[in-house]
């Protein structure tokens, strides 16, 4: 009796070290203070992704279990001992060296000179895209792979009309969404917490950057001013902000990609390539968009600039993929949920 083919397995974690993840932070809290490139898409690239979503789902989970029980205090230490705090720890202190540090550069460089700044980070969102794509398609492919192990058919895992129309909708109602003149609101509690919420589940969402996100908002800007200046004030209503959407939005996305992860990523792509009009280089202050001006050539460059590096990213993440698997002995598709980028 033939015994089937297994499923594709889980991959080793690749190994770390204390100073390698401090590193690992202060790329993924550079990138963060950049609205292209996602903090998630550098987690993947440099092998920690995964550690860091588990290591979140446990702390809210543990947080959880304390308030709601039962055993809270077992409860508790039995979330917070599956934390991968050799990980996490370097990491969230890389982060915030490297925010604190580029805040205000970046500010300024965005100030000064907005038509080059959104044609760089024009080219760089446009290169993640492929990020969420290439997950979706991933995932098609792992569920193929276990249909065929466990003796289903697999013509019915494709990619079908619902996942188009749902990326389709979300892209056209992004970009109408960002098409609408900036309120001229200060940036309140109101304002920011919701804001904060949203721009955090980036971190769930490779491709997607959390700073992309508050320059939708109109907020980039005035944030990170707020980190460059201190502004206690400010920073903590965005921080409590950042709390409740790990606990509410972080949990929610991470279930969202477990269960219904083809057409999650389908959105996230929509969101992502209509989200792009509002960095199109040549925009005034009502958002009004205007035809190529002067400069065009050096606008051309710093997007293919800014595209190439996205692209760079991804091709690394891919050759340290396909080799990490080559040498766990995996040859089947590896599963979206461990090794997805």
């Amino acid at each position: 009796m033939t015994t089937p083919a297994a499923g594709p397995s889980i991959p080793a974690e690749r190994p770390t070290s204390l100073l390698g993840n401090l590193v690992r932070g202060a790329l993924i809290g550079t990138v963060e203070t950049v609205p292209g490139v996602s903090g998630g898409t550098v987690a993947l690239v440099v092998g920690i992704y995964h550690q860091i979503i588990d290591s979140a789902a446990h702390v809210i989970s543990a947080i959880r279990r304390l308030i709601t029980g039962p055993d809270r205090a077992a409860g508790m230490r039995e979330h917070l001992a599956l934390v991968h705090w050799k990980v996490v720890l370097p990491v969230a202190l890389g982060m915030l060296i490297a925010v604190f540090t580029v805040a205000g550069p970046m500010a300024d460089a965005m100030e000064n000179h907005p038509v080059q700044m959104r044609a760089l980070f024009f080219g760089m969102v446009l290169a993640s895209v492929a990020v969420p794509v290439r997950m979706m398609l991933q995932g098609l492919t792992t569920e193929r792979f276990k249909a065929v192990a466990s003796g289903r058919d697999p013509a019915g895992v494709r990619l079908r009309a619902i996942h188009v129309v749902a990326g389709l909708g979300a892209a056209v109602a992004t970009f109408l969404l960002v098409s609408l003149p900036p309120a001229s609101v200060e940036a309140n509690p109101f304002v920011l917490v919701p804001a904060a919420m949203v721009a955090v589940s980036a971190l769930v969402l490779p491709g997607l950057s959390g700073s992309f996100l508050l320059l939708t908002f109109g907020l980039y800007e005035p944030t990170l001013r707020a980190v460059d200046e201190l502004d206690l004030a400010y920073l903590g209503v965005f921080a409590l902000g950042m709390v409740l959407g790990m606990v509410l939005v972080v949990k929610l996305l991470k279930w969202l990609l477990d269960h219904r992860h083809t057409v999650t990523l389908a959105v996230l792509s929509g969101v992502m390539v209509g989200g792009l009009r509002t960095l199109w280089p040549w925009q005034d202050e009502s958002r009004a968009l205007h035809a190529p001006g002067e400069g065009a050539g050096l606008v051309a460059l710093l997007f293919l600039a800014g595209f190439a590096v996205v692209a760079v990213l991804l091709l690394v993440d891919a050759r340290m993929q396909k080799r990490f698997l080559r040498e766990h002995g995996q040859h089947g598709p590896a599963d979206t949920g461990t090794a997805g980028a």
